[in-house]
This record gives C-alpha cells, structure tokens and sequence, in this order.
C-alpha cells in the first residue's frame, strides 16, 4: 500500500510482484501514422524525430538494449524484475507477426516480467489486441494509450490525427479483452486554462482505465511547438502552476488508478524550456508538499460538480 497520498506505481509493482520492478525503455525501431503519411507527415506539435522517445538505441536489439539497462538499474534502485516499455512512436503499428516477435524477444529476458506498450488509440485494431490478450494470460500487460487531452479542439490543434472518441472507443475494446489500460495526459497545452485541464481528469474519472500518466508539457527544438514559442504564441507552466494543476487533478481520478508519472523527462540536450521541467526530484517535491499543505488526496474530489 503507497504511504504517499495517491496510488504511486512502485507500489503498485511491488503489491504485484513482491519486489522492486523497473520499466526498461525500448526502442522497436517502428514509426506513427501520424508521421508517415496515414493519418499526417509532420507528427504532434510536441513530438521530434525520436517520437517522444529515447531515440539511444539505433540498431541495437531489443535484447540488447534491455540487458544494457539491467544493471544500472539494480545498482540505483535494487530492481530485482524489469518491464520492458516499448515507448518511442506506436508501438502496435506494424504487422502483428512482426509485434509478436518484438515482444516475444522481450519477454524472454531474464527477469523481464511484463510488457508495457505505448501507443495510440487509432494503433488499436482487434488482431493487435488479441495478441496481447493471449500474452496477458501468461504475463503483466499494460497498454498506454496517448490521449493528451480531452477536448477536440486541442486534439486538432496539437495535430494529433484522432478525436477523444477514438480513444474512449479503444479503451472499450481493450478492457473486453480484460487488458489494463493507461492514459497519457499532457497539462499546458496550448489554448487549455486550468479548467479544461480538470475537465480531462474529470472525463478520466468516469472510464474504465487503470492507470493514469501525467506529462508537463515542454518544448523540443526544432518542432512545431518551438516555432509557437518563438514566436510568443505560447507560454510554459511555471512548476508552481503546473503542480497546482497536478494536486487537483489527482483529486479528481479514483483511488485504485495507479499514477504511473507525474511530470516528465526531458532530453538536456533538446529541451528549450521550461528549464525546470530538468529538475525532476524539486518539482515532485513541490507537487508533494502542495499536496500536503492544501490536504489533497486521489480522488478527494471525485464526486464534485
């Protein structure tokens, strides 16, 4: 049980898998509707060529990449198990034989005790799914599902390619198959004030998922994003704003919804602002002591109007 005052997700592994378990970033080498012309070319407004990803690993095999990670991470945080995130682009886009080999060759890592896989909710077709079912029955599966927000206008904005809908509609068909479902959400889009950010939790709190990803939204160089800001179009969250936005959200989602993040790791190398999205360990404190001082807890507010 989290000693923290919402359903952290090392809690959550532990309860499950009696010990420290750590994801393992993979990149699979595919790619996005989004950037390859099905549904755009140009990708999110956010997103650069490494897809939100790492973009570390070009060429190295899946196996690879998940025994180079292994060790560090049982040094730092004692993890005994491993998840194998396949995170960068989408990552049920592509033939299901070939996703069946990718993530066959992750789980048979040693100690790899589970996939989770990122992608998006217009990358969920039924062949895709059913695969990960008959893999769900012998291992952990999560599948993270990138909503960003709730409201369509934003969806368009951001270029995303898909409606809330189209999410709402593969969560459906997810959870029939008995798959647990995570949501990412990014705060600080553009044209959203704290209300609609809320109105996203609120939408969040009345579906079928089990989990939530909370991402700050940060500006890349060289996307379109950068170009807005630029160009004074576009204003970051100060971390004392962003993590007023977080405690109320949290307050807003159930309390059995595991929070997987809550804020976001930027790339030093690209990251153009805010340039306290780097300092991870403060902003999660200031997130903890706000959540103290105004006597928030996960789903504190569930049943508000």
């Amino acid at each position: 049980m989290s000693s923290l005052p919402y359903s952290d997700l090392n809690s959550f592994y532990r309860a499950r898998f009696g010990c420290r378990v750590q994801k393992i970033t993979v990149d699979a080498g595919l790619t996005c509707p989004n950037r390859d012309g099905t549904v755009g070319t140009s990708g999110c407004i956010y997103c650069n060529s490494r897809g939100s990803g790492t973009g570390v690993f070009p060429g190295m095999s899946i196996t690879g990449q998940i025994e180079s990670a292994k060790e560090f991470l049982r040094q730092r945080y004692k993890a005994e198990k491993f998840i194998a995130y396949f995170q960068s682009f989408s990552n049920t886009y592509a033939p299901v034989d070939h996703l069946r080999r990718l993530y066959g060759e992750a789980l048979a890592v040693e100690d790899v005790v589970g996939l989770a896989i990122g992608t998006r909710p217009d990358c969920a077709g039924d062949t895709v799914l059913d695969l990960l079912a008959e893999l769900a029955r012998d291992t952990y599966i999560s599948v993270e599902y990138g909503l960003q927000s709730i409201h369509d206008r934003t969806l368009a904005l951001i270029n995303r390619g898909h409606t809330a809908d189209t999410f709402r509609e593969a969560v459906e068909r997810t959870r029939a198959r008995g798959l647990g479902v995570c949501a990412h959400v990014i705060l600080g889009l553009p044209g959203e004030n704290k209300d609609d950010m809320l109105k996203t939790a609120r939408a969040l709190g009345g579906m079928d998922i089990q989990a939530v990803k909370i991402h700050l939204l940060y500006i890349i160089s060289g996307t379109a994003l950068h170009g807005l800001y630029l160009s004074d179009l576009y204003r970051c969250l100060t971390r004392g704003e962003y993590a007023d936005i977080v405690c109320d959200f949290l307050a807003l989602l159930p309390p059995e919804v595991v929070i997987h993040r809550l804020t976001s790791d930027p790339h030093r190398d690209e990251l153009v602002a805010p340039l306290w999205a780097l300092e991870k360990d403060a902003t999660l404190r200031e997130i903890r002591d706000m959540l103290k001082e105004k006597k928030i807890f996960q789903g504190k507010k569930l049943h508000s109007v």
